[in-house]
């Protein structure tokens, strides 16, 4: 929770400090919209990433990455029932195909570690983080006119503040560690990178193609992982993480051709 409270606590002290012209001419339009707004902040943001943290303390790499991928498909259900957003066949199968190409990434190609896989309480608990940040993506669609920095800042206060309660839980409960030197070099960058710039291209991407589209994308994330850990952290290409990357492209572009 630490992580979480000084990730949001660095992105709005950036975000106040480079971006005070656009948040006085969107604030007009925001205004109206701050209990909606925080709402999507606190659980698409801060509920979600505490959420996700835990789990990962009670299941598998693996598991995580399965539950995970079943994001685009909430989403896409989630987009079709609140809005009657209409999905073609192809769109379903490519989140399907990504699915799949998840899954051959997360079991390293073995089938028969998926059918050892048991569901435990981290995996209840990255459901529901999983059906948060879907609900987020499709609450998107609602977001007020503004551009997506000023959004995002409204957005990344109300995350700020959301995640007060839980560092202070961390903190009663004797758990909270505080920032090693190298510790405050990885928040700075899980601040800049997955946080402000990730996090900003994804609200400007649901708002051009919406949420249905921009969630088959979140697939991408494990392969994008496999190949910085490979050029990173020394792992060996193989031919399943290949075979995951053709699935998972594959799949994306059934869902466009679909939209």
């Amino acid at each position: 929770m630490m992580v979480v409270t000084l990730r949001w606590l660095i992105v709005v002290g950036l975000l106040v400090a480079f971006n005070k012209k656009s948040l006085a001419r969107d604030w007009p339009s925001l205004k109206p919209h701050l209990g909606f707004l925080f709402v999507m902040g606190a659980f698409g943001f801060s509920v979600f990433n505490g959420l996700f943290f835990m789990a990962a303390q009670f299941t598998s790499a693996i598991n995580m990455g399965i539950i995970t991928a079943m994001m685009p498909v909430f989403v896409l259900v989630g987009a079709l029932l609140l809005y009657r957003t209409p999905t073609r066949k192809l769109q379903w199968v490519g989140a399907l195909v990504t699915l799949l190409g998840v899954l051959v990434v997360a079991s390293d190609g073995e089938i028969e570690r998926l059918l050892q896989l048991r569901l435990n309480t981290g995996d209840l608990i990255l459901v529901v983080a999983t059906i948060i940040y879907a609900a987020y993506t499709v609450g998107l669609r609602r977001r007020p006119n503004s551009s997506a920095l000023g959004l995002f800042t409204v957005l990344a206060a109300s995350a700020f503040l959301a995640s007060l309660p839980m560092l202070v839980a961390e903190t009663l409960l004797g758990r909270v560690q505080v920032p090693t030197t190298q510790g405050w070099g990885l928040v700075v960058l899980v601040s800049l990178f997955p946080t402000l710039i990730a996090q900003i291209l994804f609200i400007r991407g649901v708002e051009i193609i919406g949420p249905g589209r921009a969630g088959i994308f979140v697939n991408l994330v494990p392969v994008f992982g496999t190949v910085i850990a490979v050029l990173y952290l020394g792992e060996k290409f193989q031919f399943f993480h290949g075979l995951a990357l053709a699935l998972v492209l594959g799949g994306l572009w059934l869902a466009e051709r679909g939209a």
